[in-house]
């Protein structure tokens, strides 16, 4: 399968149900993918300056036990989309299934838990969560600069 950025999605669970970014211009799964939109607008530099800049961005929020993020991978919408109860009780959702984000899980410096990093153009969002994604709740969720 060719793809814009050069990934090697051979060993993804999800590659039966994807149609190929190079294939649908960017769009795997219907949705977007942050990396096929910076390649195409200033090439792989473009991209690798975007998630250099994410990285940053996470960093700088000084979560006081969160580890300092060092790598964002590419990530599925439907696999990273968690599900929030909000104080109404009404239960949501942030993301787009069918897009795919730049994000990292990180350990807890104490606890059972782990932080969440789900970051696109437009938004970044940190969450924590226990095994398999239960109980999430938000801790940053923001706009980007543009």
């Amino acid at each position: 399968m060719k793809t814009i950025c050069g990934i090697d999605c051979s060993e993804c669970g999800m590659v039966n149900q994807c149609r190929g970014c190079a294939e649908t211009a960017g769009n795997p799964f219907g949705g977007g993918c942050v990396a096929a939109e910076c390649i195409r607008a200033g090439g792989r530099e473009a991209f690798y300056a975007f998630k250099g800049r994410v990285i940053d961005e996470a960093n700088a929020l000084g979560i006081a036990d969160m580890p300092p993020v060092k790598e964002l991978f590419l990530l599925h919408g439907a696999y990273v989309n968690l599900e929030y109860s909000l104080p109404s009780g009404q239960k949501v959702k942030f993301l787009d299934d069918r897009k795919i984000y730049l994000g990292c899980q990180m350990e807890k410096d104490r606890g059972e838990r782990c932080y969440g990093l789900v970051a696109d153009e437009r938004h970044l969002l940190v969450c924590e969560y226990g095994c398999g994604g239960d109980s999430p709740e938000i801790v940053v969720y923001k706009r980007r600069p543009e």
